[in-house]
């Protein structure tokens, strides 16, 4: 009853936006003045929203309920992470991903080169889930030959932001792939499904474009003293073999076929164990601590050991521990209804589908502006828009997909977000300058605004359970 009374009288639109006030301030200092990681500013402002809460009326209890309830949500996507933490690990020492890198990079021709450092950072950002390891590795390689080519280096670091994220946007192994639809009340494999009708036409568009760009340098020679380097690396510490690329079209298959995704991602990891045995030759002590502590890289060849030192159950529990605390902060907003008071202010304004859409989108990109951090523009706007969703009809799926198009996708392009300042570090170039040639950063978001005011790909909720009926009488025919 009392519960009912609260929800009733509500929380005020000024209430609500203080501890919003307040996590923008603690992130700012704590992240850009004290080099701290968002966890303790963002548990800072739960406890800020605590005492809002309690100033409302609600009861400690009440919200502590929440913050269960909420952590619950999350509870698959934290599996997951905790299984792709080991599947990373055990690729690695299987040689599966020095495979996929190892081939990626021998693609590269002076005409496509454009195209081909798209590509090859899709390629290895798929296979690590990873677009800082994919732009702190090949991405520095990348730099390099393009500079070495007279290509201007805003426009390469577009290219290799583009591929990058591409890798992190599709990726099963990513970890705001997963926590996307954790958010939205979706499944993983079906948010990674949905997300092609955005994703794809945004990186054909863009190789097409960094086409037309690259033939202006198609007649300069690549050095490779950059690549050759790495190749031999991977070539002397790995058995490199086209049989090491079953593990990935496994995953592929896995989306296609629709197996759900633990015991999928579980499969890989066995799979993983068993090439590491059969192709590099190495016995379960190395598979476990592979598995649990990640791969660490021994070449002696710098970059290599980069990219390869990475993965196991450890390697994931600072982001586990991040949703933890945001789903703490996130669920004292939602039990108090601080977050209905700022979604209800937006959506004032957001009377279709295609409003609702724009209304995600720039909420998304406005977190990323104030909080610095992707996770939580996936989150707060997750959170904050999940019931709308599913009022109007919408499948979750349709949320999941637009919080990926805008809060992923902004996330580099902002030079003091947390992805912002590593791009920056690690290429040597300024967001702002490659901003306007990561192509498929600026054109997904804006696909996806183009589906939500047309409602192409929109999904329906009783469309889906219409699919699904059919598919069940299909099979039992």
């Amino acid at each position: 009853m009392n519960d009912e009374n609260h929800i009733h009288s509500g929380v005020s639109f000024g209430q609500a936006m203080i501890p919003i006030i307040f996590l923008i301030i603690a992130l700012f200092f704590g992240i850009n003045q004290y080099g701290a990681k968002p966890h303790i500013p963002i548990l800072a402002s739960a406890v800020v929203a605590g005492l809002v809460g309690l100033k409302a009326g609600f009861s400690w209890n009440d919200m502590e309920e929440s913050i269960i309830d909420t952590i619950k949500v999350s509870m698959q996507a934290v599996l997951i992470l905790m299984v792709i933490g080991m599947l990373i690990g055990t690729w690695i020492l299987s040689g599966t991903v020095p495979t996929m890198i190892f081939y990626g990079l021998q693609i590269i021709a002076p005409e496509i080169f454009l195209i081909a450092a798209t590509l090859i950072c899709a390629l290895v950002s798929i296979s690590t889930g990873s677009s800082w390891t994919t732009t702190g590795t090949v991405g520095i390689a990348l730099i390099g030959i393009g500079e070495g080519l007279g290509i201007p280096l805003p426009i390469v670091a577009g290219a290799i932001i583009s591929g990058a994220y591409f890798g992190d946007k599709m990726s099963p192994l990513s970890d705001s792939t997963n926590l996307s639809p954790a958010m939205a009340g979706a499944e993983l494999f079906d948010h990674i499904r949905h997300m092609f009708y955005t994703t794809i036409p945004s990186l054909v568009i863009s190789l097409i474009i960094y086409g037309i760009i690259g033939l202006k340098y198609g007649s300069r020679e690549i050095s490779t003293e950059t690549i050759t380097p790495i190749l031999n690396g991977l070539s002397m510490e790995f058995n490199i073999t086209p049989l090491l690329l079953i593990p990935p079209l496994l995953v592929i298959l896995l989306v296609i076929f629709k197996v759900p995704a633990l015991p999928g991602l579980i499969g890989g990891v066995f799979l993983g164990g068993v090439f590491s045995v059969i192709f590099q030759g190495v016995g379960a002590k190395e598979i476990i601590q592979a598995a649990h502590y990640g791969f660490v890289s021994k070449t002696g060849v710098e970059s290599v050991d980069t990219l390869l030192t990475g993965g196991g159950l450890d390697s994931m529990m600072s982001t586990v521990s991040l949703i933890l605390c945001a789903m703490t902060f996130g669920g004292i907003m939602e039990k108090t209804g601080m977050l209905k008071a700022i979604s209800a202010k937006i959506l004032s304004f957001a009377n279709s589908t295609g409003s609702l859409v724009l209304s995600t989108i720039l909420t998304a990109i406005a977190a990323n502006l104030v909080a610095g951090d992707q996770y939580l523009s996936i989150v707060l706007t997750g959170r904050m828009y999940k019931d709308v969703y599913d009022e109007r009809g919408l499948h979750p799926k349709n949320l999941s997909r637009v919080l990926e198009d805008a809060g992923t996708l902004s996330s580099p392009l902002i030079p003091w977000n947390t992805c912002g300042a590593f791009m920056h570090k690690t290429l040597g170039v300024h967001p702002f300058a490659f901003a306007p040639y990561a192509f498929l950063n600026i054109l997904n978001p804006l696909i996806s605004l183009f589906y939500g005011y047309t409602g192409i790909t929109m999904v329906k909720t009783d469309e889906e359970k219409s699919e699904d009926k059919k598919q069940y009488s299909s099979e039992v025919i």
